[in-house]
């Protein structure tokens, strides 16, 4: 702990403190550069802003089969509806007091504030609400709303909501149409202006009386451009877009939200879903799954050109999939044996095999941004990370950042499982009568555990490779239910999960990999990361003030994590591969989001011809 403390007192100590400046309103924010957009602008340039409205949206979760039992996405307990949350592009239910521009990396714009000024010393932001806000039953939207917000999150949200909003010490209504926020002092605030900019709205009057923090299918009163239609757990939910909506003549909704309806469709499982979309029961499917792409698109819908398949690119980081490894069990804790289970997971020939060659391996937590460490640490590193030395893994300072072994894929791995035996024996783990154990006579047994069983095609494989290696190796799937409450509670060995990270990493991150995220129940530290070098080093991403100094410490980061071995990673492509019933138009994709939902539209003739068609 001494060591910790001493290092982070480090790191605030190199955090110059900016010059003393005035303090200016803005209709923007961005924590680095200026705006692309003047006050006054028309529209976002990826807009059609003649968009006609009208027609339906219909698709599937992206997070596949499942149910639903709550609307309240914010919350730690049940399963909420798809789409009330929303993505990058914003919630189509919610309003926020800023939104995101796709078109930049962090930039945010006006929607429920007309203005925002940032205190010179960054500890507060100030935001000025526009009078003409409301409800969806036509109740004003008031800085009572905002302040109401920020504290039910802080008090009943999720674990990592309070996460994000740790150094949010609170908000206050200066007067009905002004709130400011304020932050805990300290040079960590360059992303919380932007942070509480996006937060939803929640009205203070609808949920006086009731319980934020328990699920419910009671329908929350919003401020958004949709409402909650018809709905059937379990099958659909519907939105239908509002004609009342306050807000959709402004600069940031002008050629947006432009359906009549989005439908979300849920199926036991992605089978039953393909075949849905197949017969025209839903319009829209990103897919998921390489040897559903590479090799059941090719049905009669396509070829008749009803069906259209597209691969759009996507700039934004890739994410970072993979096996996370449960380091808070004993048999996980030596670094060692976490790498030898990581060299034996063959991606060449899974790629080759199983995924028709679509994909490229992820090595790194920031895979495929500018931030991703590659190499020997940079000058820029090093001075971060030598002051660290004592707490670093073996290697970093002077080693490239770790990568997987790349195989032949011929599914033959003698080296690498030569390799990853000798740091088991290296580790305690010897074979004794074909299976690893240790000095107590305990077997080294790994469990995947999952929910669905389209992952066991590729960890079966993988698991046979530990089998190889004397490791006691099983998969299981279990119902939605059960992972749920095992994942809340960290029981279990390896999960797989995906997590996006943002063009700018910031105060999220404390939520992944952070001390302070490690033991909480339902958190998003998957392998439990509680390491000093790590934990300075995440605060001082959220400390840097200009763009070098957060991509040296985003860099550090990434090759302090790799070094540790925290995760199996998976693979990764840099596109959306889509397919669609011809009925839409769109206009060209932003870099940093999809932006389906919000900026395609219905073009009427399609759209009659498609019905036809279809027998609609």
């Amino acid at each position: 702990m001494r060591a910790l403390l001493g290092a982070a007192a480090l790191c605030l100590a190199l955090a110059a403190p900016a010059p003393a400046q005035e303090a200016e309103r803005s209709h923007g924010l961005s924590a680095f550069g200026g705006l692309k957009y003047e006050e006054g602008f028309p529209h976002f340039d990826y807009v059609n802003p003649e968009a006609p409205k009208g027609g339906i949206w219909s698709g599937q979760p992206d997070a596949g089969p499942g149910t639903f039992d709550s609307f309240n996405p914010y919350i730690q307990k049940g399963a909420y509806a798809y789409g009330i949350m929303g993505d990058t592009s914003g919630s189509p239910y919610y309003d926020s007091l800023m939104v995101r521009a796709l078109d930049e990396p962090d930039a945010m714009y006006g929607l429920v504030a007309e203005w925002a000024e940032v205190a010179p010393d960054r500890a507060s932001v100030t935001f000025g609400l526009r009078r003409e806000a409301r409800f969806a039953d036509g109740s004003p939207l008031t800085a009572r709303d905002v302040v109401f917000s920020l504290d039910v999150l802080k008090e009943k949200g999720s674990i990592l909501w309070r996460s994000i909003l740790t150094d949010v010490t609170g908000a206050e209504a200066l007067d009905d149409y002004t709130v400011r926020y304020t932050f805990r002092p300290g040079p960590h605030t360059r992303d919380l202006p932007m942070r509480v900019a996006g937060l939803p709205i929640f009205s203070a009057a609808w949920w006086e009386g009731r319980d934020f923090a328990e699920s419910s299918l009671d329908i929350p009163l919003n401020s958004g451009p949709y409402e909650i239609g018809a709905f059937e757990q379990g099958r659909f939910i519907s939105y239908r877009r509002r004609d009342d909506y306050w807000a959709k003549d402004l600069p940031v909704n002008v050629g947006r939200w432009n359906f009549d309806e989005i439908r979300i469709e849920y199926f036991r499982d992605r089978s039953a879903g393909f075949d849905a979309f197949k017969a025209g029961t839903f319009m829209f499917q990103e897919e998921f799954t390489s040897k559903t792409w590479a090799t059941q698109y090719d049905f009669p819908a396509v070829s008749e050109g009803w069906v259209k398949l597209e691969v759009l690119p996507d700039g934004r980081p890739s994410g970072t999939q993979g096996f996370w490894l449960n380091m808070r069990r004993d048999k996980f804790s030596d670094p060692r044996v976490r790498e030898a289970i990581a060299l034996v997971f063959d991606f060449e020939w899974s790629n080759r095999t199983l995924f028709y060659d679509l994909y490229n391996r992820t090595d790194s937590f920031f895979e495929g941004g500018p931030m991703e460490a590659a190499g020997p640490p940079t000058e820029a590193e090093l001075e971060i990370l030598s002051p660290m030395l004592e707490m670093l893994p073996e290697g970093v300072l002077t080693d490239p950042a770790w990568v997987p072994p790349v195989t032949d894929g011929s599914g033959r791995l003698r080296r690498e499982l030569r390799a990853a035996a000798q740091l088991l024996d290296e580790a305690g783990w010897t074979v004794v009568n074909g299976m690893r154990q240790n000095a107590k006579g305990e077997v080294l047994a790994i469990e995947f555990l999952d929910d669905s069983p389209s992952m066991e095609r590729i960890a079966l494989p993988f698991i046979d490779n530990l089998r190889k290696l004397g490791i006691d190796a099983t998969s299981r799937v279990v119902d939605q239910a059960q992972m749920e409450r095992r994942m809340d509670e960290y029981d279990y060995d390896v999960v797989v999960a995906r997590f996006s990270m943002p063009p700018y990493p910031g105060v999220s991150l404390r939520g992944f990999f952070h001390s302070s995220s490690a033991n909480q129940p339902g958190g998003y530290n998957l392998s439990g990361v509680k390491h000093p070098a790590v934990d300075v080093l995440v605060d001082r991403i959220i400390a840097a003030e200009t763009l070098e100094e957060l991509t040296a410490a985003t860099m550090a980061l990434d090759r302090v994590l790799r070094a540790l071995h925290i995760w199996v990673p998976h693979w990764n492509k840099a596109s959306h591969t889509i397919a669609y019933w011809d009925q839409f138009g769109r206009p060209e994709k932003p870099p940093y989001g999809r932006a389906v939902l919000d900026t395609w539209w219905v073009e009427p003739v399609k759209a009659e011809a498609l019905a036809e068609r279809l027998g609609n």
